[in-house]
């Protein structure tokens, strides 16, 4: 089990980074994992912590321009089309995976 647990996790740290190139939040990205990768919210945000501590200087600046930025400055339509190559990226890093798409199919 620690070998697909580790397979796992390094999955929802990859797919963290792909919510990271969408200038995505932490909870947003959790939304968009539940969602399309069935993957549970706890863990995305464990992740995600880990990955800040382990790259404080890059989150803090990742930070800044989030609150920078804000989420006025993204229109709707640009935001609903990067959730969907998000939700397609997701699907296929899935389909790539070792992992089945459902959680439960153990």
């Amino acid at each position: 089990m620690g070998d697909s647990s580790t397979q796992y996790i390094h999955l929802v740290h990859h797919l963290i980074e792909e919510c990271l190139l969408f200038n995505m939040s932490r909870e947003e990205c959790m939304e968009a994992l539940s969602k399309h990768a069935n993957i549970l919210p706890v863990i995305t945000s464990t992740v995600w912590k880990e990955l800040e501590k382990e790259n404080k200087e890059f989150f803090e600046a990742y930070n800044k321009k989030d609150k920078k930025e804000g989420s006025t400055t993204t229109s709707n339509n640009s935001k609903e089309s990067e959730i969907e190559i998000t939700r397609q990226r997701v699907d296929k890093l899935l389909l790539d995976s070792s992992f089945p798409k459902d959680k439960n199919s153990n």
